[in-house]
């Protein structure tokens, strides 16, 4: 039986270790906190997504605590419709929730570590599954590895009530974007994103609010209530980091999977949904194949795809928080929305 170190409890490590087979590994997964983030977020889960969560045979448990997601109104930064984007098959979900069915779902084989890793665990393999300041990743590939930091601030948080009517979608303004989406049991998602020179760490969650308010304030009824309602409590702070091209996902005995591999900007939404993809290829490949072989593969399955996504998402990241060229691409935007609606007259004929 090999042994196997997963370095990080979130999603993907989480999911590794659900869907691992416990008669070929011991698993051990270290986790630096024993208790789940305080403060709740959203996630879109992408039909690529649920595959993998079927494939866990968790989809079902996902589907009822989550909810659907059509799709949503890219606004301008006044809250006028710019164009409506349709999203079919998205489940939202809370990420506690998506946590909490993952532990469930983890064999009682699975050993558990709490506390800081500052050295890499001795095992026939070490996962890296924690996230985009990985100690895996810059133990192995080196200090050429380390995260890069953006320098963007995003906020996230819930507050009580559905989404204002009329005011749902994403508002893109000069340098400047705001989300308000449903949460699960009545409840309204939100985010924002803009520079900063905050941090990048100990932020000071009712300081980011204020500087918050002061730049939203008074663009649009939609956020103007989000943020009256938001609290420091229910709300996350950071600095956003990404992470370089490593060249390969598995070397010199470790792997990576999730935002240790490929960390994005959350821009295209595609985060949690590509560590879950990441864990469960990895784990297929695991089971069935040598251990020599098994890697490989997961390099060639997933290396082109993620970094794909990650390239994509810092592009949609600098469209959205555009600042000079912002004029333009609104209209731009305005244009596509009348040739899709267009369209859609047509079709209806």
């Amino acid at each position: 039986m090999d042994a196997l170190s997963v370095v990080g409890g979130g999603i993907a490590g989480l999911a590794l270790a659900a869907h691992l087979d416990p008669d070929r590994f011991q698993v051990t997964v270290h986790e630096r906190r024993g208790e789940p983030a305080p403060v709740e977020t959203s996630l879109a889960m992408w039909p690529e997504a649920q595959r993998a969560l079927d494939e866990m045979g968790i989809l079902p448990a996902v589907r009822a605590a989550g909810s659907g997601f059509g799709g949503m109104a890219l606004r301008d930064g006044a809250g006028s419709v710019l164009l409506r984007a349709r999203a079919s098959g998205v489940i939202g979900v809370s990420r506690a929730e998506l946590l909490r069915l993952l532990d469930a779902a983890v064999p009682a084989s699975v050993l558990r570590a709490y506390g800081a890793v500052a050295s890499l665990p001795r095992a026939d393999l070490v996962v890296g599954a924690d996230g985009v300041h990985s100690v895996v990743r810059r133990s192995v590939w080196g200090e050429h590895a380390r995260a890069r930091l953006s320098p963007y601030l995003a906020l996230r948080g819930i507050i009580d009530g559905p989404v204002p009517p009329g005011r749902g979608g994403e508002y893109w303004g000069r340098g400047q974007l705001f989300g308000i989406t449903p949460a699960s049991r009545g409840r309204t998602y939100w985010y924002a994103s803009y520079r900063s020179g905050l941090g990048p760490g100990g932020i000071d969650v009712e300081e980011a609010l204020a500087l918050t308010r002061a730049h939203y304030s008074g663009r649009d009824a939609g956020m103007d209530h989000v943020l009256a309602a938001a609290t420091p409590g229910e709300t996350l702070a950071q600095r956003v980091w990404t992470v370089p091209y490593p060249g390969r996902y598995a070397r010199d005995g470790a792997v990576l999977v999730g935002d240790a591999a490929h960390g994005m900007t959350p821009n295209l939404g595609r985060g949690a949904c590509e560590a879950l993809i990441d864990a469960v290829t990895l784990a297929d490949l695991l089971n069935s194949r040598p251990l020599p072989e098994a890697l490989r593969a997961y390099n060639r399955r997933r290396m082109l795809r993620s970094q794909a996504l990650r390239v994509a998402s810092s592009a949609m990241a600098r469209l959205a928080l555009a600042e000079t060229a912002q004029p333009l691409r609104d209209g731009l935007l305005r244009l596509a929305g009348r040739a899709g609606r267009a369209g859609a007259g047509q079709n209806d004929r």
